[in-house]
């Protein structure tokens, strides 16, 4: 029997073996599109809740913070194809819309963006998740109920998860907000991050 043979064979197999394998593992990404709410309004980028949750899930998968202070689901969907080709997610989460009402834009404007930012992330083959987001209940009745309406039936006409609103829950403690009242301050993100935890831990199915 020649060694040197067997040893040669035996070293290519294993090689192979490891080219296949590892970038399988590696290709797990859960990109965050959001606006300020996601991306650490007036606090330092590594405080924000996306950043802690890749820290507590030990970028098993990586969670890769593409949020952006200020943006529209316009704006958000002009940066997306850029961030779906850099990063090239497994799943991404679109948490956008709040600038969108908060300006009082058309609920139909908003919905065409979204869905637009949805139909994007599918062609990527990556999986979209949507946010739920609601609006201070002094923009009036009428279109808070219009806008909030927008999340559900894009979750359903695309067949996708729909994640609560991490806002509902911190709104009610004034110590986790900043003074402006509309984004939560650094002592808010671990408590977001939990939440954000067990919406998303079964979603991505990490272990």
């Amino acid at each position: 029997m020649n060694f040197n043979n067997v040893f040669r064979w035996h070293y290519l197999f294993l090689l192979l073996l490891t080219l296949f394998a590892v970038p399988a593992g590696a290709a797990q990404k859960l990109l965050v599109l959001g606006d300020s709410l996601s991306a650490g309004y007036r606090m330092p980028a590594g405080v924000a809740w996306p950043h802690l949750l890749n820290d507590k899930w030990q970028h098993a998968p990586e969670v890769i913070n593409g949020s952006i202070s200020g943006d529209t689901a316009a704006q958000g969907l002009a940066r997306l194809p850029a961030l779906l080709k850099q990063h090239q997610p497994t799943w991404v989460l679109i948490e956008l819309g709040g600038n969108d009402g908060l300006r009082g834009f058309p609920p139909q404007n908003i919905a065409s963006d979204l869905q637009k930012a949805i139909d994007a992330v599918k062609a990527a083959h990556a999986q979209p998740m949507l946010m739920q987001i609601r609006l201070p209940a002094n923009y009036g009745r009428r279109y808070t109920e219009a806008f909030s309406a927008i999340y559900p039936e894009l979750a359903r006409k695309n067949d996708v998860p729909l994640v609560p609103f991490f806002m509902e829950q911190v709104y009610v403690k004034p110590e986790w907000m900043q003074q402006d009242g509309i984004h939560p301050n650094p002592d808010a993100q671990p408590f977001i991050t939990g939440l954000m935890d067990n919406a998303l831990k079964p979603l991505v199915k990490h272990e």
